[in-house]
């Protein structure tokens, strides 16, 4: 009888043990997915060139976090964009595609419904996503988060901690967190370092004068800021002891708002600062390889073990993040499009060589950052006064060169045209024919019925004072209508050719 007794009581134990066996692992099981699935979080500077970060060789400037990530992890000194403007740039890092295949590649113009989104495609896969700061993509990019902030301060970088702390803890997580530092107007706050007019350096494409200086020197600021917010993330990731967990990339959407820098297909407008914290690597690495913007998708859903959408045109460069020597293209391209003036320049940039073709080139090749701002009215200025030299003129040619080829390791600055060399023929019909692939198998078009300027253009006459947009203030850009843009003409949003990755 006693017998009995023990057994039913040892029977009813095990069943016990069992169903709590059971709600432990249904209760555990989404915490060891988390932990073993990686976490993302993606740094986006508005309006900031790769030569304005520390790590990259500019002693001035003070950015210690994001030199410490480059320090502990991997720095890419040949990383581009798609385009060098806000929009149509952040469009083409969330979708994976070239800006004439999203369907927005001008300046304030949205992302079209039903477009593949990378952030989306790690939600559906159980991914906590959230946006935080600057979006500039349109309202059919919202379905790609989980959580959506405008951001907070004057960089809209202040909330960025506090997301991190209220995150469900029960899911991996991937945060976009965009910054306004470095766009203008400037912002002053007491967490950053000051910069006098002796601190900064000054490209020799501008002109070197006290309110270029000064212009400088709150940009640097600017930049500082954004550093400084990113070194409180990732204190805030080591808290939750998930920092070894977590890639961390560090990228801006386009160049400085100075000009010859913003919208322009030269590095100071389209080459990207580009770190990344991989939390397997244990040793720092320099990578020379060319990678795109574009790329970004495909490689953290590829780091995430999720399936890449067809639609997505880039290339994972995770062999490059487990193996620095590997080369993933040997070839990126780039666009300028509308931008408040009209546009259609194209980049081919491979091996030491950097190719543009412009294909409106009687017409002045311009925009907003060329008069405004210190930088943009002092240089004017100048031109008015016969003060520039032969390195700042080209901004004020009435027509631009329809063909611009460029030695990179020996003009960092691109400023020898050597398209017409007749010794460098030979790389240029190479560089037409890459361009020609590109844009047959991509569908880039050039529009018959183009979007017009919507300010008026400056007069180039010496005589006249300084420049004014139409009617002496700026056009409503919300009522401002754009007409046929690139791509449209060949369907170009419904075209997923990743175009060629290797030289024809």
């Amino acid at each position: 009888m006693l017998l009995r007794k023990r057994n039913s009581l040892g029977k009813r134990s095990f069943i016990m043990r069992l169903v709590f066996t059971a709600l432990a692992c249904a209760f555990l099981l989404p915490c060891f997915a988390s932990a073993e699935r990686p976490n993302f979080v993606l740094f986006i500077a508005d309006d900031v060139s790769q030569e304005d970060i520390g790590c990259y060789g500019n002693p001035h400037i003070q950015t210690p976090n994001i030199d410490a990530l480059a320090g502990a992890g991997l720095r890419f000194d040949n990383a581009y964009l798609t385009t060098s403007s806000c929009s149509p740039s952040r469009c083409s890092i969330i979708t994976g595609r070239y800006p004439h295949n999203t369907g927005a590649p001008e300046l304030h113009t949205e992302l079209p419904a039903g477009s593949v989104l990378f952030p989306e495609c790690l939600k559906d896969d159980g991914y906590y996503t959230v946006l935080s700061g600057k979006h500039h993509m349109g309202a059919n990019a919202n379905a790609a988060f989980s959580q959506i902030s405008r951001g907070k301060g004057v960089g809209k970088e202040e909330d960025w901690v506090g997301l991190l702390r209220d995150r469900p803890k029960d899911q991996p997580f991937f945060c976009w967190f965009a910054s306004t530092d470095a766009h203008r107007p400037w912002g002053v706050t007491a967490n950053t370092p000051n910069y006098g007019p002796d601190d900064v350096r000054v490209p020799p494409y501008l002109f070197d004068g006290p309110q270029t200086r000064v212009d400088f020197a709150n940009y640097y600021h600017e930049v500082s800021r954004f550093d400084f917010f990113i070194g409180e993330v990732v204190a805030e990731l080591r808290r939750q002891e998930v920092f070894d967990n977590t890639y961390v990339i560090v990228m801006a959407d386009n160049g400085r708002p100075f000009p010859r820098c913003k919208t322009r297909l030269y590095d100071s407008g389209i080459k990207t600062p580009f770190v990344v914290h991989d939390p397997r690597r244990s040793e720092p690495a320099t990578v020379d390889g060319l990678i795109s913007s574009i790329d970004v998708s495909a490689t953290i859903l590829d780091l995430a073990n999720v399936e890449i959408d067809e639609r997505i045109q880039g290339v994972s460069f995770k062999p490059i993040l487990d193996d620095t020597n590997e080369v993933t293209r040997e070839v990126v391209f780039a666009e300028h499009n509308w931008h408040v003036f009209r546009n259609h320049e194209r980049l081919v940039r491979f091996g030491d060589w950097l190719y543009i073709r412009n294909q409106y080139p009687e017409q002045q090749n311009l925009c907003v950052e060329a008069y405004q701002g210190g930088a943009g009215v002092e240089l004017w200025d100048a031109y008015r006064n016969g003060k520039l030299n032969s390195e700042q003129m080209p901004l004020f040619l009435e027509s631009c060169p329809e063909e611009e080829l460029y030695h990179v390791s020996k003009d960092a600055n691109q400023l020898q045209n050597l398209a017409a060399n007749p010794e460098q023929q030979s790389v240029l019909e190479r560089t037409r024919n890459a361009l020609q692939e590109w844009t047959e198998q991509t569908g880039d078009t050039v529009p018959s019925n183009p979007t017009p300027d919507r300010n008026a253009r400056p007069s180039l006459s010496q005589n006249e004072g300084e420049p004014k947009p139409a009617n002496g203030k700026k056009s409503n850009r919300r009522t401002f209508q754009h007409l046929e843009m690139p791509g449209d003409a060949a369907n170009a949003t419904t075209i997923h050719h990743p175009g060629p990755l290797r030289l024809p």
